[in-house]
């Protein structure tokens, strides 16, 4: 079939017990915290990754999670931070406002990606993320408000709010581990579990999934720099619409030998409605 690819993503497989990632080395003066938490368990499981240019579905964030979206930026260079922050992230801001209806929307964190760049630790970029999962969970979610907004915290959580990612490949097309989503139709919340990031200063959380046959998973094909995908984190609404989805990347196998790596940047946006 056009558009679909045969291929593997890795899930967690494992539901007992607190389970957590450590974004540090432990030293000898850190606490020792594995009595507390077990590291996750991961397994392979064959999937299908449908092209969103072959599809007949429209997508948008309060249905499947998801969304496709033209992005125009004045921003000359993905890499330089105090151009970031000053310039692209405002334009997300304005393109998630506007995507969504949100009375008002901050950005506040980003980042770049490129395999061979984090390797050479080379412009603080990271490796793609290969392991099915969400960035936020029903606890993460409202602390990052908390964390972040200050006084106005408490008012803004009587609202609703969402936490909506803009991701898009710096240099197009994209040949190289592309991002999957999956269709938050396909999912349930039992298929999300909720993992703790253990840093040196705090504790994050975010939710792996465990591997059901119904997912329906989803890619842009030879996505440009000119688009980008939003992707539904956290909605504070339980009303039926889309809350979570899920998301990673994932290996072609028919990527041909020499294909550039994949540079992409993400931009995570608090998007809150009157």
């Amino acid at each position: 079939m056009q558009g679909l690819i045969q291929t593997k993503l890795t899930y967690i497989t494992d539901q007992a017990g607190a389970q957590a990632i450590y974004n540090y080395r432990p030293g000898a003066d850190d606490p020792d915290l594995s009595s507390q938490y077990v590291e996750p368990k991961y397994q392979n499981y064959d999937v299908e990754i449908n092209d969103i240019r072959s599809s007949e579905q429209t997508f948008c964030l309060d249905v499947q999670g998801l969304a496709v979206v033209n992005v125009d930026s004045a921003l000359s260079d993905y890499y330089d931070e105090p151009q970031v922050r000053a310039v692209y992230m405002p334009e997300m801001e304005a393109l998630v406002k506007n995507a969504t209806g949100a009375a008002r929307v901050f950005a506040f964190d980003y980042n770049v990606r490129c395999e061979t760049y984090s390797e050479h630790k080379k412009y603080m970029a990271h490796k793609p993320v290969r392991f099915v999962h969400n960035d936020y969970t029903d606890e993460s979610g409202p602390q990052r408000v908390i964390d972040l907004m200050g006084d106005e915290a408490g008012e803004l959580l009587k609202r609703r709010f969402t936490i909506v990612n803009v991701w898009k490949p710096i240099v197009g097309p994209v040949l190289r581990t592309p991002l999957a989503v999956c269709d938050a139709n396909s999912m349930g919340e039992k298929d999300f579990i909720d993992i703790s990031l253990l840093y040196r200063d705090r504790i994050g959380q975010i939710q792996m999934v465990t591997h059901r046959p119904q997912h329906r998973w989803y890619y842009v094909a030879n996505m440009q720099p000119n688009e980008a995908l939003l992707l539904k984190c956290y909605d504070s609404e339980q009303d039926g619409r889309a809350r979570f989805t899920a998301h990673t990347a994932f290996d072609d196998p028919n990527t041909l030998e020499g294909a550039p790596d994949r540079q992409s940047i993400e931009v995570r946006t608090l998007a809150f409605f009157d």
